[in-house]
């Protein structure tokens, strides 16, 4: 069987742009070489990392699903946060996105699948958390063992910057995560 090469990024694309359209297609020949699957639970980047990973043709081998659950309700609805993890951490905690990650993983089936909630500004901070917070939630699944990591992360910057970031980040660590068979543990 012939290997495709990923499609070249765009020459008029920003250096940013760039880093985020080269990590997709780094990750996603991993995923396709090694049969792997991702799905997505998004809050702050809004379904950018779902679209990163489905602008590459024949997504539908590594991607399953992505929700977008920006508001509380739909965190409860869609992907069953408990409203006592809401009240007590808030949205942008590990508690959340350990939460979210877990659901994303169990209702797709992925073996990959990450979460993502947080502070892109340029409101919505609150003490302890400024804007520009960002938690992530990690879950790799390989036969019967499931891991789950949490990591929080400050991103400097404009709106557009954080979120373009916060994608990266999660499009490397998940990178990272097929490469290695296993989370850090850090």
């Amino acid at each position: 069987m012939s290997q495709r090469l990923p499609p070249r990024p765009d020459p008029g694309a920003s250096a940013a742009e760039r880093r985020v359209a080269q990590a997709a297609a780094r990750l996603t020949a991993r995923l396709r070489r090694d049969g792997l699957r991702v799905a997505t639970a998004e809050s702050c980047t809004g379904g950018w990392l779902a679209k990163t990973l489905t602008d590459l043709p024949g997504s539908s081998h590594w991607f399953v699903a992505g929700w977008v659950v920006y508001s509380n309700e739909a965190k409860q609805r869609d992907l069953g946060v408990r409203a006592t993890t809401l009240a007590r951490h808030g949205a942008v905690s590990a508690q959340t996105v350990r939460e979210l990650v877990a659901a994303a993983q169990r209702r797709s089936g992925a073996e990959l699948a990450v979460a993502i909630s947080g502070i892109a500004g340029p409101g919505g901070a609150v003490p302890g958390k400024p804007v520009g917070t960002v938690w992530f939630g990690f879950a790799h699944r390989r036969g019967a063992r499931r891991e789950l990591e949490t990591v929080c992360k400050r991103f400097r910057g404009d709106r557009d910057t954080v979120r373009r970031k916060a994608v990266e980040f999660a499009l490397r660590r998940l990178y990272s995560s097929a490469v290695r068979g296993t989370l850090y543990t850090s």
